[in-house]
């Protein structure tokens, strides 16, 4: 823990890129938030035709993308009507799937989010203060899980704005997810600093956050690992459509084993220099 400053940097290192980038560039949504229609078909059709033929219909493509003879479209709301008009003029096209999600249930999905976001912190810092009796482990906490979302929605911003990787109700599953794992190693952390506080009350608060930390470190790089190698698999040999959200879950385990161990603790460090200093005072 003599190194608190130097895992502070590193933090800030990740976090200041993707901070700069979210409030410049933002994050790319998709249609589940901004309303459209996603349309994806088998054909052997080239890409000409296939935007020939929405342009008959006076339908602008937003983007087409294709793996092999497999086309995702994506559009503003299309009547079925008018998509059946589109599809027949293509006969070789095979449907695979056809969505459609109006811009008010797009809207209504980023208020939802923001909610649950807002709502299960505000759980998780009552409810660790309270299990620990002390309302520093619960703003520690908070503050080590804010870490965790702003390198998790930097990265994406940063991807989102250079090649094109959209949000959508995957990612935000895979954010709340990632909340969830970066609490549960921390308290883990946690749990062992109060242990030890109780056996060993005389050491210096600094020392028993070490052996806590040195003690629990193992067990953290042991499960997270366990994890880290099966999204390594899925991203590596999974589909298309899961291959982002497994990607934001393999940077969220990354990250949250990273500040339940170089965050969380040091914060609890932190706080309590400035508390004592301000007890001499």
């Amino acid at each position: 823990m003599r190194y608190i400053w130097f895992y502070f940097a590193i933090s800030l290192a990740v976090i200041i890129p993707g901070t700069y980038s979210l409030i410049r560039y933002g994050l790319n949504p998709s249609i589940d938030f901004t309303g459209g229609t996603t349309i994806i078909w088998t054909t052997t059709a080239t890409e000409e035709n296939i935007r020939s033929i929405f342009q008959s219909e006076g339908v602008t493509l937003k983007s087409i993308s294709h793996q092999a003879e497999t086309w995702t479209m994506r559009t503003d709301p299309l009547e079925p009507a008018t998509y059946q008009k589109i599809k027949s003029s293509l006969p070789s096209a095979t449907e695979l799937s056809y969505d459609t999600v109006g811009p008010s249930l797009g809207s209504e999905l980023i208020r939802k989010t923001l909610y649950a976001v807002l709502l299960a912190s505000a759980s998780i810092l009552l409810y660790v203060a309270y299990r620990f009796r002390n309302f520093k482990f619960g703003v520690s906490a908070i503050l080590a899980m804010l870490h965790d979302t702003l390198v998790l929605l930097g990265v994406f911003s940063l991807i989102g704005h250079y090649s094109g990787v959209e949000v959508d109700t995957l990612f935000v599953t895979a954010v709340l997810t990632i909340l969830s794992f970066s609490v549960h190693d921390t308290i883990v952390v946690y749990d062992r600093i109060r242990e030890l506080s109780r056996r060993h009350g005389y050491l210096d608060f600094v020392d028993i956050v070490n052996r806590a930390v040195v003690e629990t470190m193992g067990r953290s790089i042991n499960n997270s690992l366990t994890i880290i190698f099966m999204l390594l698999a899925m991203y590596l040999l999974g589909g298309e459509t899961t291959k982002w959200f497994i990607f934001a879950l393999l940077i969220g385990t990354i990250s949250g084993t990273y500040s339940s161990t170089f965050t969380a603790a040091p914060l609890l460090i932190l706080w309590e220099k400035i508390s004592r200093r301000e007890l001499t005072h």
